[in-house]
Protein backbone atom coordinates (compact mmCIF):
# COMPACT_ATOMS: atom_id res chain seq x y z
CA UNK A 1 0.00 0.00 0.00
CA UNK A 2 1.35 3.35 -0.89
CA UNK A 3 1.54 6.72 1.52
CA UNK A 4 -1.20 8.27 -0.68
CA UNK A 5 -3.49 5.08 0.20
CA UNK A 6 -2.80 5.24 4.11
CA UNK A 7 -3.60 9.20 3.66
CA UNK A 8 -7.18 10.52 4.11
CA UNK A 9 -7.28 11.69 0.76
CA UNK A 10 -7.81 8.10 -0.36
CA UNK A 11 -11.13 8.22 1.82
CA UNK A 12 -13.68 9.36 -0.49
CA UNK A 13 -15.89 11.05 2.49
CA UNK A 14 -12.73 13.26 3.51
CA UNK A 15 -12.28 14.15 -0.63
CA UNK A 16 -16.19 14.99 -1.13
CA UNK A 17 -16.39 17.46 2.10
CA UNK A 18 -12.77 19.03 1.04
CA UNK A 19 -14.48 19.93 -2.15
CA UNK A 20 -17.65 21.41 -0.34
CA UNK A 21 -15.67 23.47 2.58
CA UNK A 22 -12.66 24.44 0.59
CA UNK A 23 -13.86 28.27 -0.11
CA UNK A 24 -14.76 28.26 3.45
CA UNK A 25 -11.75 27.95 5.17
CA UNK A 26 -9.15 28.42 2.72
CA UNK A 27 -7.80 31.92 3.24
CA UNK A 28 -7.81 34.09 -0.28
CA UNK A 29 -7.99 31.02 -2.66
CA UNK A 30 -10.00 32.57 -5.37
CA UNK A 31 -7.00 35.11 -5.40
CA UNK A 32 -4.58 32.77 -5.74
CA UNK A 33 -6.43 31.14 -8.56
CA UNK A 34 -6.47 35.07 -9.75
CA UNK A 35 -2.82 35.60 -9.28
CA UNK A 36 -1.78 32.37 -10.98
CA UNK A 37 -3.91 33.35 -13.87
CA UNK A 38 -2.17 36.36 -14.25
CA UNK A 39 1.16 34.82 -14.22
CA UNK A 40 -0.23 32.39 -16.75
CA UNK A 41 -1.35 35.49 -19.24
CA UNK A 42 1.90 37.40 -18.99
CA UNK A 43 4.38 34.34 -19.12
CA UNK A 44 2.45 31.81 -21.30
CA UNK A 45 -0.78 32.89 -22.76
CA UNK A 46 1.73 33.55 -25.82
CA UNK A 47 2.80 30.25 -26.88
CA UNK A 48 -0.24 28.73 -28.74
CA UNK A 49 1.42 25.33 -28.05
CA UNK A 50 1.33 25.49 -24.64
CA UNK A 51 1.23 21.98 -22.62
CA UNK A 52 -0.25 22.54 -19.29
CA UNK A 53 0.33 20.29 -16.20
CA UNK A 54 -1.74 20.26 -13.06
CA UNK A 55 -0.13 17.99 -10.19
CA UNK A 56 -2.95 16.92 -7.34
CA UNK A 57 -5.66 18.68 -9.78
CA UNK A 58 -8.73 17.92 -6.73
CA UNK A 59 -11.59 18.41 -8.49
CA UNK A 60 -10.14 20.41 -11.17
CA UNK A 61 -11.53 23.69 -10.00
CA UNK A 62 -7.87 25.39 -11.07
CA UNK A 63 -8.05 24.41 -14.39
CA UNK A 64 -11.69 25.22 -15.35
CA UNK A 65 -11.05 28.81 -14.11
CA UNK A 66 -7.62 28.69 -16.57
CA UNK A 67 -9.81 27.36 -19.26
CA UNK A 68 -12.33 30.13 -19.43
CA UNK A 69 -9.72 32.51 -20.20
CA UNK A 70 -7.18 30.79 -22.37
CA UNK A 71 -6.63 28.11 -24.40
CA UNK A 72 -3.42 26.07 -24.07
CA UNK A 73 -3.37 23.24 -26.34
CA UNK A 74 -3.66 20.51 -24.60
CA UNK A 75 -4.29 20.08 -20.35
CA UNK A 76 -3.10 17.00 -18.57
CA UNK A 77 -4.22 16.67 -14.69
CA UNK A 78 -2.77 14.08 -11.79
CA UNK A 79 -3.87 13.04 -8.66
CA UNK A 80 -3.88 10.09 -6.61
CA UNK A 81 -7.80 10.08 -5.59
CA UNK A 82 -10.03 8.23 -8.10
CA UNK A 83 -12.82 10.45 -6.30
CA UNK A 84 -11.06 13.61 -7.23
CA UNK A 85 -10.61 12.55 -10.73
CA UNK A 86 -14.17 11.91 -11.21
CA UNK A 87 -14.97 14.80 -9.92
CA UNK A 88 -12.15 16.74 -12.34
CA UNK A 89 -13.63 14.76 -15.07
CA UNK A 90 -17.37 15.85 -14.56
CA UNK A 91 -16.28 19.51 -14.10
CA UNK A 92 -14.31 20.04 -17.53
CA UNK A 93 -16.81 17.43 -19.05
CA UNK A 94 -17.45 19.90 -21.98
CA UNK A 95 -13.79 20.55 -22.65
CA UNK A 96 -11.21 19.27 -25.10
CA UNK A 97 -7.48 17.83 -25.58
CA UNK A 98 -7.84 17.39 -21.41
CA UNK A 99 -5.81 14.81 -20.38
CA UNK A 100 -6.64 12.62 -16.89
CA UNK A 101 -3.96 10.02 -14.55
CA UNK A 102 -4.32 8.72 -11.69
CA UNK A 103 -1.61 8.55 -10.00
CA UNK A 104 0.10 9.42 -6.70
CA UNK A 105 3.70 11.83 -6.52
CA UNK A 106 5.98 8.88 -5.77
CA UNK A 107 4.49 6.98 -8.30
CA UNK A 108 5.51 9.67 -11.19
CA UNK A 109 9.15 9.15 -10.47
CA UNK A 110 9.05 5.70 -10.63
CA UNK A 111 6.22 4.74 -12.73
CA UNK A 112 7.28 7.67 -15.49
CA UNK A 113 3.64 8.31 -16.29
CA UNK A 114 4.53 11.21 -18.05
CA UNK A 115 5.83 10.83 -21.94
CA UNK A 116 6.37 15.05 -22.48
CA UNK A 117 7.08 18.03 -21.05
CA UNK A 118 4.98 21.06 -20.01
CA UNK A 119 5.42 24.64 -20.55
CA UNK A 120 3.42 25.26 -17.47
CA UNK A 121 2.98 23.12 -14.64
CA UNK A 122 0.80 23.69 -11.27
CA UNK A 123 0.17 22.26 -7.63
CA UNK A 124 -2.01 23.37 -5.50
CA UNK A 125 -2.27 22.80 -1.57
CA UNK A 126 -0.37 18.98 -2.03
CA UNK A 127 2.91 19.12 -2.39
CA UNK A 128 3.25 19.67 1.89
CA UNK A 129 1.87 16.10 2.32
CA UNK A 130 5.19 15.16 1.32
CA UNK A 131 8.77 14.93 3.62
CA UNK A 132 11.43 16.98 2.71
CA UNK A 133 13.34 14.91 0.76
CA UNK A 134 10.43 13.55 -1.37
CA UNK A 135 9.39 17.50 -1.74
CA UNK A 136 13.34 17.46 -3.80
CA UNK A 137 12.54 14.21 -5.58
CA UNK A 138 9.49 15.76 -6.54
CA UNK A 139 10.77 18.98 -7.61
CA UNK A 140 13.87 17.91 -9.82
CA UNK A 141 11.12 15.66 -11.67
CA UNK A 142 8.75 18.97 -12.40
CA UNK A 143 11.93 20.79 -13.57
CA UNK A 144 13.12 17.67 -15.81
CA UNK A 145 9.22 17.65 -17.60
CA UNK A 146 9.69 21.67 -17.69
CA UNK A 147 10.37 22.61 -21.94
CA UNK A 148 12.53 25.30 -22.00
CA UNK A 149 11.18 28.29 -20.90
CA UNK A 150 8.74 26.80 -18.90
CA UNK A 151 7.44 27.65 -15.58
CA UNK A 152 6.32 26.00 -12.31
CA UNK A 153 3.84 27.22 -9.75
CA UNK A 154 3.30 26.21 -6.59
CA UNK A 155 0.35 27.44 -3.96
CA UNK A 156 0.56 25.28 -1.00
CA UNK A 157 1.44 25.85 3.17
CA UNK A 158 4.73 26.32 4.72
CA UNK A 159 5.78 26.40 7.93
CA UNK A 160 6.41 30.06 9.69
CA UNK A 161 9.82 30.60 10.50
CA UNK A 162 9.21 31.05 14.52
CA UNK A 163 6.36 29.58 16.61
CA UNK A 164 5.56 33.46 17.74
CA UNK A 165 4.81 34.12 13.64
CA UNK A 166 3.21 30.99 13.72
CA UNK A 167 0.33 31.91 16.21
CA UNK A 168 -0.06 35.16 14.60
CA UNK A 169 -0.54 33.39 11.50
CA UNK A 170 -2.93 30.82 12.32
CA UNK A 171 -4.79 33.81 14.44
CA UNK A 172 -5.38 35.20 10.82
CA UNK A 173 -6.21 31.96 9.45
CA UNK A 174 -8.84 31.56 12.50
CA UNK A 175 -10.37 34.91 11.59
CA UNK A 176 -10.77 34.53 7.86
CA UNK A 177 -13.21 31.32 8.80
CA UNK A 178 -15.24 33.14 11.53
CA UNK A 179 -16.18 35.67 9.08
CA UNK A 180 -17.62 33.51 6.69
CA UNK A 181 -20.99 34.60 6.32
CA UNK A 182 -22.30 30.59 7.01
CA UNK A 183 -21.69 30.97 10.54
CA UNK A 184 -22.64 27.64 11.88
CA UNK A 185 -20.07 25.98 8.84
CA UNK A 186 -17.38 28.35 9.63
CA UNK A 187 -18.02 27.36 13.18
CA UNK A 188 -17.41 23.71 12.76
CA UNK A 189 -14.13 24.52 11.02
CA UNK A 190 -12.25 26.58 13.24
CA UNK A 191 -10.14 23.51 14.03
CA UNK A 192 -8.66 23.44 10.69
CA UNK A 193 -5.66 25.94 11.38
CA UNK A 194 -4.03 23.84 13.88
CA UNK A 195 -4.38 20.96 11.61
CA UNK A 196 -2.09 21.96 9.09
CA UNK A 197 0.70 20.39 11.29
CA UNK A 198 -0.24 18.89 13.81
CA UNK A 199 -2.16 16.10 11.03
CA UNK A 200 0.59 13.14 10.51
CA UNK A 201 -0.69 13.94 6.30
CA UNK A 202 0.42 17.03 6.66
CA UNK A 203 4.65 18.05 6.43
CA UNK A 204 5.46 21.42 5.61
CA UNK A 205 8.53 23.02 5.41
CA UNK A 206 10.05 26.98 5.34
CA UNK A 207 9.30 28.61 2.27
CA UNK A 208 12.56 29.49 2.69
CA UNK A 209 13.68 26.04 2.34
CA UNK A 210 11.67 25.31 -0.71
CA UNK A 211 13.00 28.10 -2.61
CA UNK A 212 16.65 27.29 -2.00
CA UNK A 213 16.18 23.47 -3.13
CA UNK A 214 14.66 25.21 -6.14
CA UNK A 215 17.40 27.30 -6.97
CA UNK A 216 19.88 24.24 -5.87
CA UNK A 217 17.99 22.04 -9.06
CA UNK A 218 18.42 24.95 -11.48
CA UNK A 219 15.30 26.77 -11.79
CA UNK A 220 15.24 30.38 -12.33
CA UNK A 221 13.51 33.81 -11.27
CA UNK A 222 13.04 31.71 -7.83
CA UNK A 223 10.71 33.75 -6.01
CA UNK A 224 7.43 34.20 -4.09
CA UNK A 225 4.52 35.46 -6.09
CA UNK A 226 1.77 35.81 -3.31
CA UNK A 227 1.46 35.03 0.32
CA UNK A 228 -1.14 35.45 3.26
CA UNK A 229 0.17 33.99 6.36
CA UNK A 230 1.47 30.31 5.91
CA UNK A 231 -0.42 30.12 2.36
CA UNK A 232 1.96 31.00 -0.80
CA UNK A 233 2.32 31.10 -4.11
CA UNK A 234 6.05 30.29 -5.26
CA UNK A 235 8.04 28.92 -8.32
CA UNK A 236 10.70 29.62 -10.81
CA UNK A 237 11.23 29.46 -14.45
CA UNK A 238 13.71 26.79 -16.46
CA UNK A 239 15.85 28.50 -18.91
CA UNK A 240 15.52 28.31 -22.43
CA UNK A 241 18.02 26.79 -24.76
Amino acid sequence: MSEFEKSRWADNEFSQNYRDEADVYLPFRRQFIEITKSFYAHFIDGNTKAKVLDLGCGDGLFIQELLQSFSPASVTLVDGSVKMLEAAKKRLEDKTNINFIQANFQELPAGEPLSENFDFIYSSLAIHHLPFEEKKQLYSYIYEHLSPNGCFVHYDVVLPPSEKIEKWYLSLWRQWIEEHPDKEMSKNLLGIPEQYKENSDNMPDSLESQLQVLKKIGFTEVDCYFKDGIFVLFGGFKQGS
